[in-house]
């Protein structure tokens, strides 16, 4: 996603001479091309993520359209204060963007895992979040993002994430994006976790049990006119995200569901559990080690369908 990111942010650069860039000290290569073409709208502000918040937020106040940029902890963990008082609280337009985003960095240990940032900025009042979940997604949404009038946080992956969209989706901030139909049960995905839901999808049809898959790219705010008709007509929905059950994707949906009664539907919520991993592997081997696999995705959502199913006669 980051190399798309990358080429798209530059060709936007190139008609918007408002955009401005801040990295913290990471993707000078990545962006050789912005560099040459906007040499006096790059600046590398270092190891220093919290004055880069707070620099984007006096550059935006001045008219313009910063974007901050840098692995997803360091972008989000280290300088909430900064993201909160001085973007958020203004109301500003800018766009925090973090890379490597859940367990992509998962062979680096838990200091770059991001199992926590949707938790701790949807709380934030006016913050857009955006978790695109393959590089087709990315395009769009940093396009629309760049059109808001306040501060958003786009939540993006590292590289050789699966491409889910052979075309540019006509993607709309704030409404879901159905990726398949089904009539049985309805998985939930937002941001990386779109292509593991399709193939959870896939086991569950060997069992007969029809299934509709929808791209959650929006996290705040949340479809909830899209949710209303959802849970009117499905006996079981399943949420998948790469982060923490506490606070993130799926918590905003069993919220609204708290708020709102709106059915008997079963909620299932696929995350990251109340744990640091104590080992270091791969993404997959942390995805497995979590239950984050399809396949025993589909085990869980699959009895929860039969247990319904007998409820229901």
């Amino acid at each position: 996603m980051r190399n798309a990111f990358a080429d798209e942010l530059n060709q936007l650069a190139l008609s918007d001479d408002r955009l401005v860039l801040l990295s913290g000290d990471i993707g000078n290569r990545l962006f050789d091309r912005f560099k040459q073409s906007c040499p006096n709208r790059f600046y590398n502000c270092g190891v220093a993520e919290a004055n880069m918040a707070s620099l984007a937020a006096g550059i935006a106040m001045c008219g313009l359209r910063p974007i901050t940029y840098t692995i997803t902890p360091f972008n989000t963990t280290r300088c909430l204060e900064q993201i909160r008082d001085d973007i958020c609280y203004h109301q500003v337009p800018v766009l925090i963007v973090g890379t490597g985003s859940g367990l992509s960095y998962a062979s680096l240990g838990f200091t770059h895992h991001s199992c926590e940032d949707i938790a701790m900025l949807r709380s934030l009042p006016g913050l857009t979040i955006l978790c695109p979940a393959d590089s087709m997604e990315l395009r769009v949404l940093l396009r629309k993002a760049l059109q808001l009038p306040g501060p958003a946080y786009l939540r993006i992956g590292k590289t050789g994430e699966p491409h889910i969209h052979q075309s540019v989706p006509d993607l709309e901030i704030g409404k879901g994006y159905r990726i398949k139909n089904g009539k049985d049960v309805c998985l939930l995905s937002t941001g990386n976790m779109l292509f593991t839901a399709l193939e959870t999808g896939t086991f569950l049809e060997k069992s007969d049990i029809s299934t509709e898959v929808f791209s959650f790219h929006t996290v705040k705010p949340l479809d909830t006119d899209l949710l209303q008709n959802l849970f009117a007509r499905f006996s079981v929905i399943a949420t998948m995200e790469e982060h923490s059950l506490i606070g993130g994707f799926g918590s905003s949906v069993a919220e609204w569901t708290a708020d709102q009664n709106p059915s008997l539907t079963k909620l299932m919520r696929f995350g990251t559990p109340d744990r640091f991993p104590h080992k270091i592997g791969s993404q997959n081997f942390l995805r497995s080690a979590y239950g984050l696999t399809s396949q025993e995705m589909a085990q869980q959502i699959q009895k929860q369908f039969k247990c319904q199913t007998l409820c229901e006669h």
